[in-house]
């Protein structure tokens, strides 16, 4: 169980989980969460606020919240059971007739009731009262403390809605304003986790759940490359199914076919050139019988699938390039090589430095250009070529 620490005497983003420092936690949470689908959210982080995100995030948090009550909230319909002296909505049958009510000038309705007690607003405003135990700035432990009182006021319950009602309360067209905020009190939770003392917040341990862990990496890459590429024009994408070029196949292999599911692929402006991106959480070295240390094999001959069995489609898939990303503690290791024409690359992000250097080297790895080297490469053979034809 993680939750929030009591002690302020030392930043909670200088402690560690694992051998990952949690500020860089933090980073990840931070590019994994629905912020990177919100157009401007991220022009409000600078390096400066980088080193403490859960301040950014109270900070962002507060104006977001301040702006929405200017507006007014947004109100919703809830579903409501009660006896009443008059119908409203539908009638329930069973218990009317089961509890005699009209014999006491009563009846059971089933009705949709508008109020400001949603489902969202419920979270805002656990989350206001969250980040007040999380941050240490006293000032913005007073406006969370004051914002969440006013919530409550207006009419907003304090309990955190559970994930079944945040699902049934979607996010339309219409109230698109709300996505921001409700996006900051989503990440507000996920930030909690300085310390695994006993708290009022259940969350996993990032380094007990790797299945979490390994997914928050895949999700904060995609996040990433979301907000440094797609205002560029690169198109980026998730989880995205490959089909085999099947030219015949007996009636049942369809069911036992191993599926191909790539972490991201990114696609250049030009439609030309494709990145298939394939995060992995463990070590990028293995090592043999005799100690030496070697890729592994099969992260190799899975790229190679990935990328030599989607040939012919367009040109784009002609044309791809993959690299596995694998997170590292005091490591970085960048190779690569052209294999029948595709560029395939190793490549680890050290969770250890600071917060600015992951993001320098993120934006150094996922921008590099292999396209650029294989055409200078077989200029230069060509070049070569001619130089001793004339010779």
């Amino acid at each position: 169980m993680i939750s929030p620490s009591d002690d302020k005497s030392s930043s909670p983003g200088d402690r560690k989980i694992g051998r990952i420092p949690v500020r860089n936690l933090w980073l990840l949470m931070l590019y994994a969460s629905d912020l990177t689908r919100v157009r401007g959210a991220f022009d409000a982080i600078v390096e400066k606020d980088i080193t403490d995100i859960p301040e950014l995030i109270a900070r962002l948090l507060i104006d977001a919240v301040e702006r929405r009550l200017r507006r007014n909230l947004t109100r919703g319909y809830c579903h409501r059971e009660k006896t009443l002296t008059r119908v409203r909505g539908r009638i329930n049958i069973l218990i009317t007739e089961s509890r005699q009510l009209l014999s006491k000038g009563e009846v059971s309705c089933r009705f949709e009731e508008l109020t400001i007690d949603t489902a969202r607003n419920r979270l805002v405003r656990a989350a206001l009262e969250l980040m007040a135990r999380l941050v240490r700035d006293n000032d913005l432990i007073h406006q969370c403390r004051a914002l969440s009182a006013t919530l409550g006021r207006a009419g907003v319950g304090g309990t955190r809605p559970s994930r079944a009602n945040l699902a049934a309360d979607q996010i339309g067209r219409n109230d698109a304003t709300d996505r921001f905020m409700v996006a900051l009190a989503r990440l507000a939770f996920d930030l909690a986790l300085p310390t695994e003392d006993a708290g009022a917040t259940p969350l996993v341990a990032p380094d007990r759940e790797e299945a979490w862990v390994r997914r928050l990496f895949e999700k904060a890459i995609l996040g990433f490359a979301r907000v440094d590429l797609a205002p560029l024009g690169w198109s980026v994408r998730g989880s995205i199914p490959l089909e085999w070029q099947l030219s015949s196949a007996s009636a049942q292999l369809g069911t036992i076919l191993p599926r191909m599911v790539t972490d991201i692929v990114i696609d250049a402006p030009d439609a030309v050139r494709r990145l298939v991106i394939d995060t992995k959480f463990t070590s990028i070295l293995g090592f043999g019988r005799f100690g030496d240390a070697s890729l592994k094999s099969g992260y190799l001959y899975q790229m190679y699938a990935y990328l030599r069995s989607q040939e012919g489609y367009d040109q784009r898939c002609d044309m791809s390039a993959g690299l596995f990303l694998h997170p590292a503690v005091g490591l970085q290791l960048y190779e690569h090589a052209t294999i029948q024409g595709h560029s395939i690359a190793f490549a680890t992000i050290d969770l250890g430095g600071s917060a600015t250097a992951i993001r320098s080297e993120l934006r150094r790895i996922i921008r590099y250009d292999p396209w650029l080297d294989t055409f200078r490469a077989s200029d230069r053979e060509t070049s070569e070529s001619k130089g001793a034809r004339t010779a």
